[in-house]
């Protein structure tokens, strides 16, 4: 097999990874507790990455650069209490709504076209957001619902993810990349410290790993990410990325006794149809043109496009706990 594939592969696998220790380390910690300490590490390896580039951290557009920060954090706060309160199947699946919302964002703020694919992916991926959350008024009483308040969260979640795509292509034209992916983390920490006091819950024994697991998780998968995007077309490396949501499925059924209802099947299937269809058209309309890869931290990793053309993977990765 394809080195680049296989690279993906384990990226797809260690962010699911990822997931699975936010939603073990959730079971009794609060999850802005998670938020933070995958930011404090993003904080350090990417002051680290600075500090051998030679860079001044600070960057020029200092209002933008925040807003991307706090950008990050909402939707970084969102995805990680999704997925400590839904199965992880469908608060996998709901992530892979940026896509669409992206490119609806990037046709009101940046001027790009929204041609008929983008509504009618839009349109097809709200079908399948309502088939995963089956709420009692489409589907009656007696359907086993997920919780509309932590499905709110979740699209929530891939809302920010989609404004921060957005706001970090902007960026991208004055500002370098290791600048803008400083940011999120430098925001992040101020902003979560303060809604840790209410619930703080102090970590004991093997909580600590999963913390420090979440950070190793996330690095590996960006590493891989980034790696694999090098060598692989856009196109191919984002229908990979999308074995995500199987490694998902199957974590829930094995580690967390999780059942596949057959409106998650359906529905996480036009939903990830709908994304994949987006970024094989940018991919053949716009080739885009790519700075030199560097690892980026986010949600997870992303390869970030000069400002001529937004990559597929840039839009279809949120976060796995994400942006």
């Amino acid at each position: 097999m394809q080195r680049g594939a296989l690279l993906m592969m384990l990226s797809a696998l260690a962010f699911s990874v990822m997931t699975v220790l936010v939603k073990l380390a959730g079971s009794r910690l609060p999850s802005q507790e998670i938020v933070v300490a995958r930011a404090l590490v993003s904080l350090v390896l990417s002051w680290l990455l600075l500090r051998r580039a030679g860079l001044s951290p600070w960057g020029h557009d200092k209002r933008w650069l925040w807003i991307r920060g706090a950008l990050g954090f909402a939707g970084l706060s969102c995805v990680y209490g999704a997925v400590t309160r839904l199965p992880l199947a469908e608060a996998t699946v709901l992530q892979y709504l940026h896509p669409a919302i992206t490119a609806l964002f990037a046709g009101v703020f940046l001027g790009e076209a929204v041609t008929r694919r983008i509504w009618l992916a839009t349109g097809v991926s709200l079908i399948g957001v309502v088939l995963v959350a089956r709420p009692a008024w489409v589907f009656g009483a007696e359907a086993s619902a997920l919780d509309p308040i932590w499905v709110g969260v979740a699209i929530a979640g891939a809302t920010c993810s989609a404004a921060a795509y957005v706001v970090v292509r902007r960026l991208s034209r004055s500002e370098d990349p290791l600048v803008i992916v400083f940011y999120f983390p430098l925001v992040t920490v101020p902003l979560a410290l303060p809604t840790l006091w209410p619930n703080f819950v102090w970590p004991e024994g093997v909580e600590w790993l999963l913390l420090l697991g979440v950070g190793v998780a996330t690095q590996i998968g960006q590493v891989s990410l980034t790696r694999g995007l090098s060598v692989l077309p856009a196109a191919h490396g984002t229908a990979l990325s999308y074995l995500q949501v199987v490694f998902a499925a199957v974590w829930g059924i094995v580690i967390f006794g999780e059942s596949l209802h057959p409106w998650t099947l359906l529905g996480g299937g036009l939903v990830i149809l709908s994304a994949f269809g987006l970024a094989r058209a940018r991919a053949q309309a716009a080739p885009a043109r790519f700075l030199r890869p560097r690892l980026l931290y986010g949600y997870g990793g992303t390869w970030l496009p000069t400002a001529g053309a937004m990559s597929s993977r840039f839009q279809a990765q949120a976060g796995q706990g994400c942006a």
